[in-house]
């Protein structure tokens, strides 16, 4: 595999084929996007009490979301980088509420196998620094995602695992 992955399913809910699919995705995702082999990256697979949590700490919105993203390589105001040589890229950490997957696979009438899949995409890009504050940002990550996701297989209308 290209990343190495840390995935953490918290909710003790996931099967072992939708790990395996979040992992192929990803790996999918970083050779597309040029991604260094062997960087680093965890994805948790958390409640909706935990990811608001979450939200409301570090983001300042007390409710549920679907998915956050803390990227390592995001520099605050005033800190330096350091890249130590030979190390892997160490990517970030992506969060995944399992509920409101499910919710949203139901809602937008495709698959929680695909809903979640663009979870974790989604995720990834915004480690890698797609953002969808502005128009023009959101049409590039979306177009982004879709790509990814349409190349790996997993449209919005296909119900099967990849």
């Amino acid at each position: 595999m290209h990343l190495e992955l840390d995935l953490l399913d918290e909710t003790e809910s996931l099967s072992k084929e939708t790990l395996e699919l979040i992992e192929r995705m990803l790996n999918h995702a970083a050779v597309s996007e040029g991604i260094e082999e062997g960087s680093e990256l965890s994805v948790s697979f958390i409640t909706n009490n935990k990811i608001q949590e979450i939200n409301r700490d570090y983001r300042g919105k007390d409710m549920p979301t679907d998915v956050i993203s803390f990227a390592m390589e995001e520099l605050g105001e005033g800190e330096m980088e350091i890249k130590a040589v030979g190390a892997p890229r160490l990517l970030g950490d992506i969060l995944i509420s399992v509920e409101r997957a499910k919710e949203q696979a139901s809602d937008y009438g495709h698959s929680y196998e695909r809903e979640i899949g663009f979870l974790a995409v989604h995720g990834f890009l915004h480690l890698l620094g797609y953002d969808h504050m502005e128009t023009e940002e959101e049409k590039e990550m979306n177009e982004k995602q879709e790509e990814i996701l349409l190349s790996f297989g997993l449209s919005r209308d296909l119900d099967e695992k990849q």
